[in-house]
């Protein structure tokens, strides 16, 4: 979602800045701006400055080089900068980030003040705020929440930033990543968080010092980060930097010590894809490859964080205690959750309870400690299953593993236990290496609770082992039906709606392609489990609504071969991938792909690829925006 940069230094910073948000553009955003404090040569070029866009951040950078009538290039030592997804107010320049306070009076929206500031996340105490610093005298320009925390900060200063921003965040409800600084103290950057992530670069020699809210917008500038912790704030100055806890208590390095973390930032280029999610449909037998290394046999110890800050947890302790499992997830995520269920279920004989973390931590349920509490999410910091992993928590459901794709990240670090997908980074925000990935390290902990239940064999671990080692290749083969399914792609480019059908373990993996058509073609689209059709859905079948069907060669086939005459009778038209000893046809109506070879339990990880590719041809032949789809981000920081 929204993306933060900040620095404080001895050089111009502001081509840092703008590199940074280039590195963050693949969040999702609506505009994006930099602030500096400028030492110009006269008083009309110095003080507070900013450039702001609602175009991309490439427009953004040609304001700051000077480029255009009157334009003079933006410089500083001292600056931040920001790329915005719109939660308060309409996208448009008066509304994006950075923010600046105005003092008082009625004219004083006409001049920059002292204060400014970007933020992440949501306050929702921000219209009392704002009534009570209007009853003071401040203007506001923007119909942002971010704008009155300006004010705040501006109305508690005395001198002393630091002071202002601590004593600004004790009044503030919601969740918040903020970096402020104010002309007064043109060497000075300060930083908080709650709720949202926000991480510490220290530069080189230790004499510059970058904020940001993901270590990617630090790629090539230092590699040396600090992880702030939740409630943390930090002052940083030239050469020297300290941090306070939730508790307003001084940390000690050890508490918050420095790692290097390579960001990797050749991971963005495009190569010779069209489109960075075409780039990422095709990485996923190396991201499967790589997910599985060192996998040499089931056991516990996969799922253990070395160093876990967490006393005496361990997974084949919790294994044994366990009796169900609570998975929480959002989006696409949720959906590689509910296909954990059945493998769960139906291999390890466990209980398994998926929920919408979104919905989980505000309903009554009935808790329970032998529970393992799964929280699944490819950046590790959204908000709404980081909530429900702390809701459960609070509940004491103290059992907690994490399938994630960064390790550096707050489920990481908050969960006792982890399997660490390596996806690498993704950068189209509409998911699908992550979620493969995911499966991957949703099949692995399902072996390793039926082994430690004593449900698992070993003639079939070994027999698992060797069809998980055999995926990166069958995704090759699966891959190579690109072709076929660019001409359903050019039908289905025509159409409005379409509806998806699957059924068991395939169910959710018809979501999960519905899900991908909505977020980059704009069709509005529809999944249900096949059995379901003459409930309801079949009422919307006919020829100009194309039916996508999943069909393996599994215990449901037969059934599932019913529902789709039930389609053709009503005269709708089927798009079938099946499995190629299933005797699907095609013919009139019926467009058959086939899979290159049945793969039992591990079916999906193979299914879902073609409805990725699918979803990618489509929005291709609409010429919508494939990685940066409308109303959409990448990793969601807000509830």
């Amino acid at each position: 979602m929204c993306g933060i940069v900040g620095a404080v230094s001895t050089r111009n910073i502001v081509p840092v800045l703008v590199q940074g948000l280039e590195r963050l553009e693949y969040r999702g955003y609506d505009s994006c701006g930099v602030a500096v404090y400028a030492q110009g040569a006269d008083a009309a070029h110095s003080g507070l400055r900013r450039a702001r866009s609602t175009a991309r951040v490439s427009e953004l950078a040609e304001q700051v080089a000077g480029k255009g009538e009157q334009a003079q290039p933006l410089e500083g030592l001292l600056g931040i900068a920001h790329t915005r997804w719109a939660t308060h107010g309409v996208p448009s320049v008066s509304n994006a980030h950075p923010h600046f306070s105005h003092g008082t009076g009625s004219d004083a929206h006409q001049k920059p003040g002292r204060i400014a500031l970007v933020h992440n996340g949501i306050i929702e105490n921000h219209d009392a705020l704002r009534a009570a610093l209007q009853a003071k005298g401040y203007v506001f320009v923007s119909q942002t929440d971010t704008e009155v925390i300006s004010h705040l900060v501006d109305s508690l200063y005395d001198g002393d930033l630091f002071d202002a921003v601590q004593r600004a965040t004790l009044q503030l409800h919601g969740a918040y990543a903020i970096a402020v600084f104010c002309k007064d103290e043109p060497h000075r950057l300060i930083g908080a968080r709650a709720g949202s992530p926000l991480i510490l670069g220290v530069g080189k020699d230790g004499q510059e010092h970058f904020l940001a809210s993901d270590a990617m917008a630090l790629a090539g500038v230092t590699d040396q980060i600090v992880y702030l912790e939740e409630g943390d704030m930090v002052d940083m100055q030239l050469g020297k930097y300290w941090l306070l806890d939730k508790a307003r208590k001084p940390v000690a390095p050890a508490q918050r010590p420095v790692k290097t973390v390579h960001a990797h930032s050749g991971a963005a280029e495009l190569g010779p894809y069209r489109h960075y999610m075409q780039k990422e449909i095709f990485e996923q037998p190396r991201a499967i490859a790589d997910t599985l290394e060192g996998v040499e046999g089931i056991v516990p110890e996969l799922f253990d964080q070395q160093g876990n800050h967490a006393p005496g947890a361990n997974a084949h302790k919790v294994f044994a205690e366990i009796d169900n499992v609570l998975i929480l997830a959002c989006g696409t995520s949720y959906y590689s959750g509910c296909t954990a269920k059945y493998w769960l279920e139906s291999i390890a004989k466990i209980p398994c309870q998926v929920e919408v973390a979104s919905e989980y931590r505000y309903r009554d349920s009935v808790p329970n400690p032998k529970t393992l509490v799964v929280t699944i999410t490819q950046s590790g910091e959204t908000a709404d299953t980081l909530a429900a992993l702390r809701h459960a928590q609070s509940l004491g459901m103290q059992h907690t593993l994490t399938i994630c794709n960064v390790a550096t990240s707050a489920m990481v670090r908050e969960c006792s236990l982890a399997y660490v997908t390596r996806a690498g980074v993704e950068i189209g925000v509409a998911s699908t290496k992550a979620f493969t990935t995911q499966l991957a390290g949703l099949f692995l902990l399902t072996l390793a609770l039926a082994q430690a239940k004593g449900r698992l064999s070993p003639a079939d671990e070994q027999e698992h082992l060797k069809a998980m080692r055999h995926l990166p290749a069958a995704l090759q083969a699966v891959l190579a039906l690109e072709p076929q399914i660019m001409a359903w792609a050019d039908d289905f480019a025509k159409k409005e709606n379409a509806l998806f059908l699957g059924r068991g373990l395939h169910y959710p993996i018809a979501l999960e392609g519905a899900l991908k058509l909505k977020e980059i073609t704009y069709i509005h689209a529809e999944a249900y489990a096949a059995g379901e059709l003459k409930h309801g859905p079949l009422a919307l079948v006919t020829s100009e609504m194309p039916v996508v069907a999943v069909a393996p060669n599994d215990t449901l086939l037969e059934k599932l071969k019913s529902n789709l005459h039930e389609v053709r009778a009503r005269g709708g038209v089927l798009y079938v991938l099946a499995d190629a000893d299933t005797k699907i046809e095609s013919g009139e109506g019926m467009h058959v792909i086939r899979m290159p070879e049945h793969y039992g339990a591990l079916s999906p990880l193979l299914h879902v690829v073609p409805l990725q590719l699918l979803s990618y041809h489509t929005a291709c032949a609409r010429g919508t925006d494939v990685d940066k789809p409308r109303n959409l981000a990448k990793s969601v920081t807000v509830e």
